[in-house]
């Protein structure tokens, strides 16, 4: 259980998450906080991060705003935390979770929209991959 802002206190389960979300303000700063360990937290995802390891990452970058069609999409896929991540939408949700790794199923869902998914199997590439 983790108190999560404004939605109180959370449970979470055994397994695997994945949060979808936009960096409008910048790919760069945006993921750099979200990998950051000492930071106060600001959104619902800074506070599930206190507690949980980020595995992997897949990002796609796009000139338009397609974080809630994905969103939708996974909920046709996976179980969620409803409220999290989304107070500034009408989706339930834009976390959810599995007993499961996700990415494969992950990864369909974003080619079936017409994205291109980069999958980082480890943070680490990804700092990589903003460096160069």
């Amino acid at each position: 259980d983790i108190t999560v802002g404004s939605l109180g206190v959370v449970h979470f389960s055994g397994g695997y998450y994945t949060y979808v979300g936009s960096a409008l303000g910048g790919f760069k700063s945006r993921s750099n906080r979200h990998l950051r360990k000492d930071k106060t937290p600001k959104w619902h995802i800074d506070y599930l991060l206190q507690k949980a390891a980020i595995e992997s990452i897949i990002i796609c970058e796009t000139e338009e705003r397609v974080e809630c069609a994905i969103a939708q999409a996974l909920k046709r896929k996976f179980d969620s935390i409803h409220g999290f991540g989304s107070s500034d939408c009408k989706c339930p949700s834009h976390l959810f979770f599995a007993a499961k790794a996700m990415e494969p199923a992950i990864m369909t869902v974003l080619n079936s929209l017409g994205l291109k998914p980069g999958l980082f199997e480890n943070p680490n590439q990804l700092g990589e991959y903003i460096q160069g």
